[in-house]
């Protein structure tokens, strides 16, 4: 007898754990979001790698999620209904699948950077006076960071046929026409490439996102295991309320 009601009392503290575990869920499904929309805006400003800003998309949408299917496993428990306790617990168990897979995501796009970044800035000085996008994105990168080039103010050798112009943006007082014979002149424009400065922030950023989408995880692998318990409490009959 003292053993039915031991359990009895355990299901009882099981449920109400899991109320406050969905109460959690839903710090969390704000946190993806505002994580994800932070590592996107990031991404997207960088104009280079916005083939890759759809990890973040992926954590955005996760966030949203999370919302319903946490009020669902609130309702469930209140309820104690083991169906919805059940289609909680599965959802749950998917979207961690999900945001693990975005955080190795993260961890094998942190490793791709430089070769991406190089890549990305060479097509973009190619471009350059072909397209306004690649212009502008450029342009804003090179001013916003202080830094000429990909590597070095030298990557704008073939920018001009003269082989000594930069963009007026590599330059340290951004005037009309500023660049014009200054590709080497380190007193008139920044001589920095801008590859290292964006890798240095964009891993930061990358960091976080694989962090946070891993501890919000792990947050949720314990409601699931309080969900499967309080599904078996149900199912056993006992008395939760």
């Amino acid at each position: 007898m003292k053993s039915a009601m031991a359990v009895e009392g355990g299901a009882k503290c099981v449920k109400y754990l899991l109320f406050f575990f969905n109460f959690i869920f839903w710090l969390c499904g704000l946190a993806l979001i505002v994580l994800g929309t932070l590592v996107h805006v990031s991404f997207l400003n960088t104009a280079i790698i916005k083939e890759y800003s759809g990890s973040p998309l992926v954590l955005i949408i996760v966030g949203v999620i999370i919302f319903f299917i946490a009020f669902f496993g609130c309702c469930g428990a209140w309820k104690e209904s083991q169906c919805m306790i059940t289609v909680f617990a599965v959802l749950l168990s998917l979207i961690v699948i999900i945001e693990i897979g975005t955080a190795i995501a993260g961890y094998v796009l942190g490793g791709k950077l430089p070769a991406t970044l190089e890549k990305g800035f060479k097509v973009m000085i190619t471009e350059y006076n072909k397209t306004k996008e690649d212009r502008d994105a450029v342009d804003a990168i090179q001013k916003q960071f202080k830094c000429c080039g990909g590597n070095s103010s030298q990557d704008w050798v073939n920018f001009t046929s003269s082989h000594t112009t930069v963009p007026d943006s590599c330059c340290i007082n951004v005037t009309k026409d500023c660049g014009i014979g200054a590709i080497h002149d380190a007193k008139k424009i920044y001589t920095d490439g801008c590859n290292l400065i964006l890798e240095k922030l964009l891993k930061e950023n990358i960091l976080w996102f694989a962090v946070g989408a891993l501890v919000v995880a792990f947050v949720q692998i314990t409601g699931i295991v309080l969900a499967c318990i309080l599904m078996q409490a149900i199912r056993s009959g006992y008395e939760v309320m």
